[in-house]
Order: C-alpha cells, then sequence, then structure tokens
C-alpha cells in the first residue's frame, strides 16, 4: 500500500533508539525526509549512520533535550514546517508514591507532557496552513491501566492525552490529526530494565525473567519495535486522516477493558 506520505517531513523526537527509532525508520522508508533526535549524542550517531543507508539524503540528526526550551527551539528550527510530529521522551522509572516530591513530579510533567505539548504548540499552525499534519504521542498502556508504582509516568501522560483529545476535535477539519499510541512490553531498552529489575528480586536467570515477563502478555510473546513502527508509519498516511483523538493499545491483547 501507498501511503501517500513520500517527501512529506517529519521530526520524531527521541528516536536514537527504541520505539522512536522504530518509526523514524518506518517512515523513511515511505520516503518522508525526517529528522531524529536524542540527547545522547554517540547513539545518535550510530542510528543516523544505519538510518543513512535507507536514503541518506532524507535523513538528519539534532542532538537536544526536549525538556528544555533551548532544546525544542533547536528541533524546531531543523525543520519548521514538519507534516509530521511524533512526540516520545522517556518515562520515569517505577517509584513508590509516598518517596516522591514535587522535583520528581515536575521532572515527570516536563518530559511525558509539557514537552510534547510545546512541541505541538510551535508545529500545528503550519500543519494547518497546509492543510495536513499527523501528530502522534508514544505514551504507555498504563494510561488506561495505571498502576501504582508508575504514578509519575501515568499521571503526567493522563495528562498528554486529556490535552490531545481536546485539541484534536479543533483541527481536524484542517486535515489534522492527533492520536495516541500506548505501547506495553515491546522489545526495547526498557524491557531490558524490567528484566534486570525482576532478576535482582527475584534471584532468578535473565531468561527465566523473559519468559515471566512474556507469559503475562496476552500473545505470550513481547511486541516487535517493528510492528509498532509499521503502525505509526499507517497512522501518519493519507489513508488515516478519518482517525484522530484516538488511544491506539499495542500491548499484544492483553488489556482487559472493553473500552
Amino acid at each position: 500500500m501507498d501511503l501517500g506520505i513520500k517527501d512529506k517531513k517529519a521530526i520524531v523526537c527521541a528516536s536514537s533508539k527504541g520505539l522512536g527509532k522504530a518509526c523514524a525508520k518506518s517512515l523513511l522508508e515511505e520516503g518522508v525526509s525526517v529528522v531524529i533526535n536524542a540527547r545522547g549524542e554517540e547513539a545518535l550517531q550510530e542510528t543516523f549512520r544505519e538510518l543513512s543507508l535507507i536514503d541518506k539524503d532524507k535523513v538528519s540528526m539534532v542532538v537536544a533535550d526536549l525538556n528544555t526550551d533551548e532544546g525544542r527551539k533547536k528541533l524546531i528550527e531543523s525543520c519548521p514546517d514538519a507534516d509530521i510530529l511524533i512526540n516520545n521522551n522517556s518515562g520515569p522509572p517505577p517509584v513508590n508514591f509516598l518517596e516522591t516530591g514535587k522535583e520528581e513530579w515536575i521532572k515527570a510533567l516536563d518530559a511525558n507532557m509539557l514537552s510534547a505539548i510545546f512541541m505541538i504548540k510551535d508545529l500545528l499552525p503550519g500543519m494547518i496552513e497546509r492543510n495536513f499534519g499527523r501528530i502522534i504521542n508514544i505514551t504507555s498502556a498504563m494510561v488506561k491501566s495505571p498502576h501504582p508504582l508508575m504514578s509519575l509516568s501515568t499521571s503526567a501522560r493522563t495528562g498528554l492525552t486529556a490535552f490531545s483529545k481536546g485539541i484534536s476535535k479543533d483541527v481536524a477539519k484542517h486535515n489534522v490529526t492527533i492520536n495516541n499510541m500506548l505501547p506495553e512490553r515491546f522489545d526495547t531498552d526498557r524491557q531490558v530494565f524490567m528484566t534486570e529489575m525482576i532478576m535482582e528480586n527475584q534471584g532468578i536467570s535473565r531468561e527465566e525473567a523473559r519468559t515471566q515477563i512474556a507469559s503475562s502478555i496476552a500473545a505470550n510473546r513481547f511486541g516487535r519495535p517493528e510492528e509498532f513502527g509499521a503502525t505509526c508509519a499507517f497512522l501518519c498516511s493519507e489513508h488515516a486522516g478519518f482517525i484522530s483523538g484516538q488511544n491506539l493499545q499495542m500491548d499484544g491483547g492483553s488489556y482487559e477493558g472493553l473500552i
């Protein structure tokens, strides 16, 4: 299927690895010009070299911290007329709510709500003017099924979800869509962290820890990043213009709710 987005321009935040990288790769394979981003230059350079093998003329990189005004400005200036924005950022680690303070909450809000909102604010007017825009926020499956140890992440991402739903209703008439992708248990560095935590807490092997995690997923396996990237590319396509304000659960069928 031709997704109809060849020669569109995209900014993919936090895309040196994991799900952000998968989205950048899928968009690049569809002929989109992609700006990749990360705080760490070494990992970003490695991903840039890898993606350049697909199309060196359509990929560029910006080292910038999304959690700062300066970082977002640098990223926006690299592609002020982006047609596609993929908001992504690392989340805070699991924590006991009673052990959190104001500083932890402000950091979570900056990283997982406000950074995305300000990126949308800067790019949305141009999308409206050009009558095409695709905005995707990579959040978390726990937005719909919160866990007590993930209160920082879930609260901030739920705020972004509510904001995006409201704005999406106002811009749909301009062929601008805003959707959220809610991943859980994809085989990325996040799962390496979770695996190592289980290994330490339970005194079991890596294989046993991964098996334990996989057994908690309805599909009985980890999600593949390329599956996530392909879905992201479709939501950015010209065929997805009637899909907006939605939360797409990507968890191998594990969510127990109806809506």
